[in-house]
C-alpha cells in the first residue's frame, strides 16, 4: 500500500510540473526528478484530450479545424512547455557562438527569429501531417505520438549529463535514469501503439535515430542536455512520429 502512495505521489507530481492541470494537494518537491518516468503517462493523459477535441471537433467542423483545435488544446494543456523549449533550442543552437552563448540565449526570456521560424514550421508540418491521415485513426494517433515522444526526454536523461551549471527550474525535474526506470517508462510509452496498426511500429526507428543523433549533436554543442534540449526532443520526435505514419499509410 505505501509504495501505490509512492507511485501515486510521483504521478501527482509529473502531472503538476509538466501539465497546467491543478492538483489540490500538498507533494513533496523533491521526488519531482523520479516522477519523471511518467512523462510517457502524461503523453497518455495529453493525447488522450486532445483526441477527445479532435474527435468532437470533427462532428461539427472539417479536418483541417479539427486537427487546429486539437493543438490548440494541447498548448493549453501543457502551458507550451515543450514548444518553448524547442523555440529556445532554435534560438540557442541557431544564433549561439560557443556553449556559454547557447546557454545564454536559451535562457532569454525574449523569442528570436530562429525560434519563431523554428515554431512555424513545427506547427505547420504537424497540422498537414495530422490533416493528411485517415481521420477515424487520427484520435490513436495522437494519443501515440504523444506518449512515444515523451520517451526521448527520458533516454537523453539516461544518456547525457545536465549541461547547466547551478539550480534553474528544469534542473530539479533530471536525473540519470537507470536501465530499469528506463524499461518501466519505455512500457508505459509502447502501449499505445497496440491501437494502431502493427507497421506503425516501424515509426519507432526513425524515432529513435532522431533522439540519438540530437543526444549527440547537444553534447557536441554544450556537453550534454538542458531542460529546453528535453522539451525539443520531445516536439521533433512526436513530428517525426507522425511523419512517418503518414509515409507509412501508403502501405497500410
Amino acid at each position: 500500500m505505501k509504495n501505490v502512495r509512492k507511485h501515486l505521489q510521483l504521478l501527482l507530481l509529473a502531472i503538476s510540473f509538466y501539465t497546467r492541470i491543478p492538483i489540490h494537494r500538498r507533494l513533496n518537491t523533491e521526488l519531482l526528478a523520479a516522477a519523471s518516468i511518467y512523462l510517457p503517462v502524461i503523453g497518455w493523459l495529453v493525447g488522450s484530450l486532445t483526441a477527445l477535441v479532435f474527435y468532437g471537433a470533427t462532428l461539427l467542423w472539417p479536418t483541417p479545424v479539427a486537427v487546429l483545435l486539437s493543438l490548440v488544446m494541447s498548448l493549453l494543456l501543457t502551458g507550451a512547455l515543450h514548444e518553448d523549449g524547442f523555440a529556445d533550442v532554435c534560438d540557442g543552437f541557431g544564433g549561439g557562438r560557443d556553449k556559454e552563448h547557447c546557454l545564454t540565449i536559451m535562457q532569454d526570456p525574449r523569442l528570436g527569429s530562429f525560434g519563431v521560424l523554428g515554431l512555424v514550421f513545427l506547427l505547420l508540418l504537424k497540422i498537414s501531417l495530422l490533416t493528411s491521415l485517415p481521420a477515424n485513426h487520427t484520435p490513436w494517433l495522437l494519443l501515440a505520438g504523444h506518449s512515444l515522444s515523451r520517451f526521448a526526454p527520458l533516454w537523453l536523461m539516461h544518456g547525457y549529463d545536465y549541461a547547466r551549471i547551478g539550480t534553474s527550474k528544469s534542473q530539479q525535474a533530471v536525473m540519470r535514469l537507470s536501465p530499469a526506470q528506463l524499461g518501466y517508462a519505455a512500457v508505459y510509452a509502447l502501449l499505445p501503439l497496440l491501437f494502431l496498426p502493427g507497421l506503425c511500429a516501424v515509426a519507432l526507428v526513425p524515432m529513435a535515430v532522431i533522439t540519438l543523433g540530437l543526444g549527440r549533436y547537444f553534447k557536441s554543442r554544450i556537453g550534454g542536455y538542458t531542460g529546453d534540449c528535453l522539451g525539443a526532443s520531445q516536439q521533433v520526435t512526436e513530428t517525426v512520429f507522425y511523419l512517418t505514419t503518414s509515409a507509412l499509410w501508403t502501405f497500410i
